[in-house]
């Protein structure tokens, strides 16, 4: 598939990449890590990073702003997202080839080619691995491609605690920090947060509850963002503070929005991406997502999660 994939890259001039709608590090990272390893490697072709720009990840790489006329003829890659829903960017179908790059399960496997591999830690580890796979065939690594990747690899492991993480995984980490980028200035853009951020993560630590059978649940509602000027991509930053509580075997955050309640599922073992597809959602055993549009969705979600823990 690799070299599959590296033939596409070659044959095409004009190449577009795209991500996940409310990107995070490795959406970033992989999207944009590729995208600065292309245009070291073939600087005569034209490369683009589109999709709605996330404030909070400007630090990162900011985005490109192009035409529709740009996409006829052009190679199409979509980085880190499972479904079509959250690609960013519509656009993405009228490209001339479209291949799909992720870590997710494979449940819609869209594009005319995929490259799904669900035991990386992220799909920018898979960028490194296509970089590995493809240095001798005149793919060129740079140090704001080193810095995208690395910064995308240590978001979804978080830190390399999370169980996703190899020995792979530290492998190629260790290879990009001998790039040149500041690692500590790195973290500090990572995870510094404002002080409002903070308060809100007492907040949760203080009214946070524990079911009979390990569910941690944590209710987060418009009010409650607007009383500590919080973002919903924010609050949704704050679901691994329940992660190293005793008894927790898996837990949740519902945060509502104007038109859904946004659903973080997280997990110490108990496979919680089966409840999140439940709920049109989806993502990894460990970690998942979903949506729901009703407060009354909550309580069966919970008995769910219950059940689950119960068998474990």
């Amino acid at each position: 598939m690799k070299a599959e994939i590296l033939a596409d890259i070659k044959r095409y001039d004009t190449i577009i990449l795209h991500r996940h709608v409310r990107p995070d590090p490795d959406a970033y990272g992989s999207q944009g890590g590729l995208a600065e390893i292309l245009k070291a490697s073939f600087p005569e072709k034209r490369i683009y990073t589109v999709g709605k720009e996330e404030p909070s990840l400007n630090y990162l790489r900011r985005l490109d702003v192009i035409s529709d006329e740009t996409y006829q003829g052009a190679l199409v890659i979509v980085c880190d997202t499972a479904n079509t829903d959250r690609i960013c960017d519509a656009r993405y179908t009228t490209g001339d080839k479209l291949i799909k790059i992720d870590h997710h399960p494979n449940e819609d496997p869209y594009g005319d080619m995929r490259w799904v591999d669900t035991s990386a830690s992220s799909t920018s580890e898979m960028i490194y691995e296509f970089y590995q796979f493809g240095k001798e065939q005149g793919l060129k690594m740079s140090d704001e491609a080193a810095r995208l990747l690395y910064a995308g690899i240590v978001g979804d492991t978080g830190r390399f605690l999370f169980q996703s993480t190899t020995e792979k995984t530290f492998a190629y980490a260790s290879e990009l920090i001998h790039y040149s980028f500041s690692r500590p200035q790195l973290y500090q853009e990572m995870y510094d947060v404002e002080e409002s951020i903070v308060r809100l993560n007492g907040y949760v630590l203080q009214h946070f509850e524990i079911l009979p059978y390990g569910t941690g649940k944590m209710i987060i509602t418009k009010d409650i963002l607007e009383k500590f000027n919080a973002s919903t991509s924010e609050a949704s930053q704050l679901v691994s503070s329940l992660g190293s509580i005793k008894n927790v075997k898996s837990w949740v955050f519902f945060i509502e929005e104007d038109q859904e309640i946004r659903v973080r599922f997280r997990s110490k073992g108990p496979i919680i991406n089966t409840i999140a597809r439940k709920y049109n959602g989806g993502g990894h055993p460990f970690a998942a997502g979903a949506s729901i549009y009703s407060w009354d969705e909550v309580d069966n979600i919970l008995a769910d999660m219950e059940e689950l823990n119960k068998a474990e």
